[in-house]
């Protein structure tokens, strides 16, 4: 039995963009009607919905009968924690709040089995087709993509150190807190940052990485394509039930 092929991570060595749905529902039903939408990735939130380990394995399990590919975001930069989500499958991890250098090693290490990380082994897991995949420990990092979330204004002062980071596969650049951390809270698009953000996404790409981003605006998910992002993702499922169910009231309501 083979490693799982990422087909994320291949589709933007290839310069394809990758377009996606932010899942924040917490719900293995709810991932698997949108898995066969036709978006290339979901994101299965566990930084700020009430998601955990156990019921994204179920999202996983839900996803993996359809092409789409599962990209799972951790709540903090943690060893233990990165650990645990590759254990039961998940090949592509965006990590967020990464301020420095360090910091995106330190996300870089936790994915890779010595002597090139620290990641700890164990021989019968979801990762290795519970021990059917030959030579898993020795070729586990062709599959894994590791991304790093730069949405401080510390980070964008680092952001040429964190691109260049050897086994980062790509940069998302995190518009919510970016607009924060520039005094802008509660924003997502002001014209005094918009420009920053382009800047941002033009500097990954220049250095060889894939630059990635998330926003609800069409306009701006277009603008952010034609410079180059790689990794998009359109929306989210709690924004489509919400706005949907308001939409729907309207019309009886008023």
């Amino acid at each position: 039995m083979d490693l799982p092929i990422n087909t994320f991570k291949r589709g933007m060595a290839a310069g394809t963009p990758q377009i996606g749905l932010w899942c924040s529902l917490s719900s293995h039903y709810a991932v698997e009607a949108l898995a066969g939408a036709g978006y290339d990735w979901l994101l299965l939130d566990t930084e700020h919905s009430p998601n955990d380990i156990e019921a994204v394995l179920c999202q996983l399990q839900a996803a993996a009968a359809y092409p789409t590919h599962a990209v799972v975001r951790i709540p903090v930069n943690d060893t233990v924690l990165i650990k645990r989500y590759l254990d039961i499958g998940v090949q592509t991890l965006l990590i967020p709040m990464v301020n420095t250098v360090e910091e995106a090693r330190a996300a870089v290490a936790a994915t890779r089995y010595p002597p090139d990380g620290v990641r700890g082994i164990a021989s019968t897991t979801r990762a290795n087709r519970f021990g059917r995949v030959p030579n898993y420990a020795r070729r586990a990092a062709e599959e894994i993509c590791v991304l790093v979330q730069v949405e401080t204004k510390q980070a964008l002062a680092n952001l040429d150190a964190i691109a260049a980071v050897p086994g980062v596969d790509g940069v998302f650049i995190g518009p919510g807190d970016l607009h924060a951390s520039l005094g802008y809270a509660g924003e997502q698009a002001n014209p005094a940052v918009l420009p920053i953000i382009d800047k941002a996404l033009g500097d990954v790409k220049r250095a060889g990485k894939a630059p990635g981003i998330l926003t609800g605006n069409q306009e701006l998910a277009k603008r952010w394509l034609a410079l180059g992002s790689l990794f998009v993702a359109v929306g989210s499922d709690v924004s489509i039930l919400a706005r949907g169910a308001d939409a729907i009231v309207r019309v009886f309501k008023g």
